[in-house]
């Protein structure tokens, strides 16, 4: 009788072994067709070896007429990705532009959106970007006709172009306006100022 108890509690572990190992495997290749969802809406297209999405807005005086508590004044975002042939895996990156309203010069974000979930939100699927060493993060969804980019933070690390990082280095902090914004897809070229490989540059100005 223990005999068969002790059979049975095996087959049992078994069968509910092979069940959680299909479970998981089935969220795993969901993700990855979420993902593969994702980027073509983000590239307008499957990416080859490399893709670039570009975004761009430029408040107008009624705009920020209407949220004076907002900080910025223009930003853009570049959004590629690239295919590693060894991990035969796509690496999406992000560099983040932008002008202070009332401060002059421009400032500067990037950092990695590599292998980093997708995290949804009711119906919203946003693409999770990290700047390195606790440099914050930024969230990037995408309307549901794929012609605007949303970009979400609480904060993330900047630097002001052309001075040294030590002295450069600031953080862009959420406020009561600047937590959430909507960015319009636009020609690639439009966001070649973020980049500083010349290779790169060129590539963005053939698209």
């Amino acid at each position: 009788m223990k005999f068969s108890l002790f059979v049975a509690a095996v087959i049992f572990a078994t069968f509910i072994g092979a069940a959680r190992a299909e479970e998981a495997e089935d969220i795993r290749e969901a993700g990855k067709t979420e993902a593969e969802t994702f980027n073509a809406r983000m590239y307008a297209g499957t990416p080859g070896n490399k893709a670039y999405a570009c975004f761009v807005r430029r408040y107008d005086a009624e705009h920020l007429a209407r949220h004076p508590k907002q900080k910025v004044a223009l930003m853009k975002l570049l959004v590629s990705a690239e295919f590693d042939s060894e991990d035969k895996q796509l690496h999406n990156s992000f560099r983040l532009g932008f002008k202070y309203r009332h401060r002059s010069g421009d400032f500067n974000s990037g950092g990695s959106c590599s292998h980093v979930a997708f995290v949804k939100d009711g119906n919203d699927v946003r693409l999770g970007c990290g700047v390195d060493c606790e440099g914050g993060s930024i969230g990037v969804a995408l309307s549901k006709d794929d012609k605007s980019a949303v970009v979400r933070l609480v904060r993330v690390r900047v630097w002001q172009n052309n001075k040294p990082d030590d002295d450069a280095e600031q953080s862009l902090v959420a406020g009561a306006d600047d937590g959430i914004f909507r960015l319009d897809r636009t020609d690639a070229r439009e966001c070649a100022s973020l980049v500083t490989d010349r290779k790169e540059v060129a590539a963005l100005r053939h698209k």
